[in-house]
């Protein structure tokens, strides 16, 4: 049995959490427990992993300041090193399921955007808002829902796509942009998306306490190693990170549930 990457977590987890999937009657889940970094005997600032047992100090950071880059990197190899070394017989997929990664998307949206402009010619297919065409649909589009679509707007939509995805590549990448207030971002620990595994959700999450959505966990992450706030769920940031985790993986079979 293989392990996710945001699957690591104390057995203490779910004890909070009560092992419920939900409450009866319908009633709002409880929030899922927190992994709180016991204080620092020196007032510096004190990193969680997100099995909520491994720990590290910045030093010369105090609480309520914030690491530099170099900074937020170091402890995150840090931590990862510890938990490597505490646990040699877990495998940590470092590997993605596409060599491409959000750089590659920008270079493929670069190349491909001048050629698309040119098709956008005219006033029936300049661009409208979000990159769609502006103007009344064509005489395909009409009247249908599936196939009712030409090659140009495949085209435009797969540019859309990448626009998204490379969004949350910068997101992904950039602790201020997430909401993270230590200088962590989510690469630190999984670069390019590295073992997350976005195909095995939903599953039950022990750090959560219950069957989670692939949304759910980025957020937990966000509240525990990068002490932000969890995004709401109709938040762009968070959307767009989704969409990039799982692009990542494309051609990787779903296999839901999956530890």
């Amino acid at each position: 049995m293989t392990r996710t990457p945001l699957a690591l977590a104390a057995v203490a987890a779910l004890a909070l959490a009560g092992g419920a999937l939900a409450p009866p009657g319908g009633a709002p889940r409880p929030a899922p427990p927190r992994h709180d970094a016991p204080p620092s005997p020196g007032g510096n600032v004190v990193v969680a992993l997100c099995d909520g047992e491994t720990t590290a100090e910045i030093p010369g950071v105090r609480e309520g300041e914030t690491p530099t880059p170099a900074q937020a990197r170091d402890v995150a190899a840090r931590l990862m090193a510890a938990w490597r070394a505490e646990h040699p017989d877990v495998a940590w997929d470092d590997g993605t399921g596409r060599t491409a990664t959000g750089d590659a998307s920008a270079g493929r949206l670069a190349q491909a955007e001048p050629r698309t402009q040119r098709q956008r010619g005219g006033a029936a297919g300049s661009a409208g808002a979000g990159g769609l065409p502006s103007g009344e649909q064509g005489e395909l589009q009409r009247g249908h829902t599936y196939k009712a679509f030409s090659e140009r707007d495949e085209q435009i939509w797969k540019l859309e796509t990448e626009k998204f995805v490379r969004e949350g590549h910068r997101v992904f990448h950039d602790a201020k942009a997430v909401g993270g207030t230590i200088g962590v971002s989510c690469d630190m620990c999984h670069p390019d998306a590295a073992n997350t595994h976005p195909e095995t959700y939903p599953k039950f999450q022990v750090q959560i306490g219950r069957v989670a959505l692939l949304r759910d966990m980025i957020n937990w992450c966000i509240q525990n190693p990068s002490r932000g706030k969890p995004l709401p769920e109709d938040d762009p940031r968070l959307k767009a990170m989704e969409a990039y985790i799982l692009a990542q993986r494309q051609g990787t079979p779903i296999d839901y549930g999956k530890h």
